[in-house]
Formats: C-alpha cells, sequence, structure tokens
C-alpha cells in the first residue's frame, strides 16, 4: 500500500512540474505598411496613397523577403460593382504557387505557419486584369521582415490581349464555362511571366482581354491610346515611362482586332506607328513582334506575314531592333479556344530560347 502512495504521490509531483514548465511561445508578428523600404513592386502602380498602393493590371507582383514560419498579407479589392472579386498568386520560395480570391473590401490572407525558421521570400500577383477592379496593397505581419536582394537587371515587357494578360488558363478551380468570366485568369503562369523567370527578368504585363490595335471590343480603348495609363482599362491616369525601361518589349496583338486585321494596310500601318510611337519611349529596347498562333486559320496566316513585313519596314527605315517571330504550333487547350497553363508553358519554353538568343544571356 505505502508502495503505491509512493509511486502515486511521484506522479503528481511530475505532473506538477510539466504543468509548470513554460511552453515557448510563438514569436508575435509586427504589421509592416505598404512603404516600407523592404517591400519591392514592380508593374504599373499608382502611388498617390503610398500605404495603399493601388493596382489594377494582371501580372503586377510584390517581393517580400521575411524571417520566421509564416506571415499575413492584407489587400483590399475594389469590389468593382459590388461583386467582382480579384485572384491572386501566392508563391513562397520554390514551392509550387497558389490562388487565393478575394471575399470582401478588406482581406487577410494567412501564409504558410509551419514553414521552416529561416529567411523566406513571398511573391503575390494579382492574376485578374483591370476589368476585375484594382487592388490595394495594405501591408504584411511577420517576425521580421528582411531587406530584398538586388533586382534583376533583366526587364521584359509583354504587351497583348486575351492571351498576354492570362485568360482563360487555368481550369483548376472551374472547368470551362462555369464560375465566373475571370475565374480562369492566372497572370502568374501565363507565358510572359513564365519566360520572364526562366531568364531570370522582371516582367511587366500590359494586356487585357479584348483589346486591338485598330479595334477594341467591350467598349475597350484601343491599344495606342491605353498603353500610357497605369490602367489600361479605364484610360485614365499616366504611366511614368521612367520607371521600368525594359530590355525586350514583345507585342502580341492582332486577335482581338476582328475582321481589321485582315486589312493588310490599316493593320500593318497601325502596328508600325504603334512601334514608333514606343521608340519615344523606350529608344534602346529590342522589339519582338509575336506572333501566337489562334484557332483562326486565316487570322494566323496573315499574322505570321505580318510580323515579317512590319520588321522588314522598320529595318529598312533605320530601326533594327525590331523583330519578327511566330509560334511553331497552335495552342487551344484552354477556355474559349486560348492556351491552357500547359500551353502558355510550352509558349514560353520556345519564347525563353528565342530571347536568350537574341540578347545573348545566359542561363541562370
Amino acid at each position: 500500500m505505502k508502495k503505491h502512495l509512493f509511486i502515486l504521490l511521484v506522479l503528481i509531483c511530475t505532473g506538477c512540474f510539466l504543468a509548470s514548465a513554460k511552453v515557448p511561445s510563438a514569436p508575435a508578428l509586427k504589421f509592416y505598411p505598404a512603404n516600407n523600404k523592404y517591400i519591392q513592386y514592380t508593374g504599373r502602380i499608382d502611388y498617390s496613397d503610398q500605404l495603399k498602393p493601388r493596382f489594377w493590371s494582371s501580372g503586377v507582383y510584390i517581393k517580400m523577403r521575411f524571417k520566421g514560419k509564416g506571415c499575413e498579407i492584407t489587400v483590399n479589392d475594389e469590389m468593382l460593382y459590388g461583386n467582382s472579386h480579384n485572384y491572386i498568386n501566392i508563391a513562397v520560395d520554390d514551392e509550387k504557387p497558389y490562388r487565393v480570391q478575394t471575399t470582401d473590401l478588406t482581406d487577410n490572407f494567412k501564409i504558410g505557419g509551419n514553414l521552416s525558421d529561416k529567411p523566406h521570400i513571398i511573391t503575390i500577383c494579382k492574376d485578374t486584369e483591370a476589368g476585375i477592379g484594382y487592388l490595394e496593397f495594405v501591408g504584411i505581419k511577420c517576425e521580421k521582415l528582411l531587406p530584398m536582394p538586388a533586382r534583376p537587371k533583366r526587364k521584359i515587357e509583354f504587351i497583348g490581349t486575351t492571351i498576354t494578360c492570362g485568360a482563360d488558363l487555368d481550369r483548376s478551380l472551374y472547368p470551362c464555362n462555369f464560375g465566373e468570366w475571370y475565374a480562369h485568369h492566372n497572370a502568374y503562369m501565363s507565358y510572359g511571366a513564365v519566360t520572364a523567370r526562366n531568364l531570370g527578368a522582371e516582367w511587366q504585363i500590359t494586356a487585357i482581354s479584348g483589346i486591338g490595335l485598330t479595334n477594341s471590343c467591350c467598349n475597350i480603348p484601343i491599344m495606342p491610346e491605353a498603353f500610357d495609363k497605369i490602367s489600361m482599362r479605364t484610360d485614365s491616369l499616366q504611366w511614368n515611362f521612367s520607371a521600368y525601361q525594359p530590355d525586350v518589349v514583345s507585342i502580341c496583338l492582332g486577335e482581338s482586332d476582328g475582321a481589321t486585321a485582315l486589312d493588310s494596310t490599316a493593320f500593318c500601318g497601325a502596328y508600325v506607328n504603334f512601334i514608333n510611337d514606343l521608340r519615344r519611349y523606350y529608344p534602346r529596347s529590342e522589339i519582338i513582334c509575336l506572333n501566337i498562333p489562334t484557332g483562326d486559320v486565316r487570322l494566323n496566316a496573315a499574322m505570321k506575314r505580318y510580323v515579317v513585313g512590319i520588321s522588314d519596314y522598320m529595318e529598312a527605315n533605320g530601326d533594327t531592333k525590331v523583330h519578327p517571330y511566330s509560334i511553331t504550333k497552335t495552342y487551344t487547350s484552354g477556355c474559349n479556344d486560348h492556351p491552357d497553363m500547359g500551353d502558355h508553358s510550352m509558349i514560353a519554353t520556345e519564347l525563353t530560347e528565342y530571347i536568350r538568343k537574341l540578347k545573348k544571356w545566359k542561363e541562370r
């Protein structure tokens, strides 16, 4: 009996000791506002309110480096028409990116939580285009925000329409013809963004669905009228071109022009004028007249001829930095006969090699 009482007493004392032992608490998270010098922004952004930088375009991205097992970001959504909710891509280090969707005017997204306790780099990218409304970045909560590595020296800009802005490529949440019309947008995995990452370059996507060179749908301004704006959909705030001077500019237009794209004189004349306008902003950039074949056989044949003819014309008139390139295959596996994510990856692989050779960029 005494032996049993002794064992019981030992167990009770041991339990009391364990209960009194302090369990390490998780480090407190500190809020860092959007104007913190360690937060790195890329894309057409309105900094009128530096505590809430505002951006419309698909492909605008923000990078941050933090210490700890997780973090939390805060974004505001315009909630255009009261019911539009943007999609955002989130990538941590080299892990597979994932999409989230806003649900309110202000959203907080917890990221990680069980990451290794070391520095991490997070990238958040606006997947949806200007027609879904703007986002504002408010800030990040983390254990400690750290300086980012130096920006890549290489810069590329991708000018285009539906394919270029990343529409119709992502069926991970909804099959085609289900969900909101923008539910299949994924600018982070579009051919432009993937090409840039392949090359170790920054990217800027200057594109919206339905925009054309000579004709646009849905009351959208044509590209020459909208190109110098922060929000191309509303044709409003002026963009400061000194903020981003690309080494390479890729132009992929024509798909949304409709029948007017088949008028070679009108279309090629407008294309040449647009390149001349670009030269005012980008005097040293290599310009690629890119043709990504669509399901329209007549348009494909015409665009393949056009980009060569336009390049030849520019060279004959003294601009030797304009180059034609046509993607070798037609990719229509996504929604509305546009490329899907796998197609975009293959387009990016081909375009990566072309740009690498054009610029003589070594692999990284």
